[in-house]
């Protein structure tokens, strides 16, 4: 492409992974970390918003990674990587979601936020940059409450920036319950944040 286009960069990145995935199914072991260079934060940014829990999310980015490597023989590059990817990432999240219903925990620790600080913050009560953190807290509160159809929905949505086609195809359903899902997961949100909008 003569100029970079958000398009044209994705498409970029794109065949850069398709090509990775042929290197490794060919025996290029160090194609894998070029793809976990690439995606290790986008992934574990969107399975920490999912979890709420930055050991997880890293965990099962890890383990997203090990199937990545698993499947290089059975790799297809049929549609985009990313959205491959993401599906093997969301099953696994799907997975530990549910065993941690099945095995409730009492954390004895606060969750460390999505960036791994824990500093304490030193900033006046009325600065506008704790009001922007007290605020983004509540929106990561507020999609942690969602169910988890609607949350990851959403969080592909706004934060991965997939389309509803690729959504679908990450979730197993149709576009049309992308759209509902998405919709229904704003409309829960705007009442939840009623006090910052």
């Amino acid at each position: 492409c003569g100029c970079k286009t958000l398009n044209c960069m994705h498409r970029e990145i794109n065949e850069a992974d398709h090509m990775a995935m042929w290197r490794l199914a060919d025996g290029d072991s160090l194609a894998l970390n070029e793809i976990m260079e690439r995606w290790k934060v986008p992934l574990t940014s969107y399975l920490f918003r999912q979890l709420s829990n930055q050991h997880d999310a890293v965990d099962i980015a890890q383990e997203t990674f090990v199937r990545v490597y698993e499947q290089r023989l059975r790799y297809r590059p049929e549609g985009k990587f990313s959205v491959w990817l993401f599906e093997i990432a969301s099953n696994l999240c799907r997975n530990r979601i549910r065993w941690r219903i099945r095995h409730p925990t009492i954390s004895l620790e606060l969750e460390s936020n999505s960036s791994g600080n824990d500093e304490i913050d030193l900033q006046p009560a009325g600065s506008d940059a704790l009001i922007k953190k007290e605020q983004a807290h509540a929106v990561q509160a507020a999609i942690a409450e969602l169910s988890e159809d609607l949350r990851t929905a959403l969080v592909l949505f706004e934060y991965e920036e997939m389309s509803y086609d690729e959504i679908a195809q990450v979730m197993h359903c149709t576009r049309k319950a992308v759209e509902t899902r998405i919709y229904r997961a704003r409309r829960q949100l705007e009442t939840c944040l009623r006090k910052w909008l």
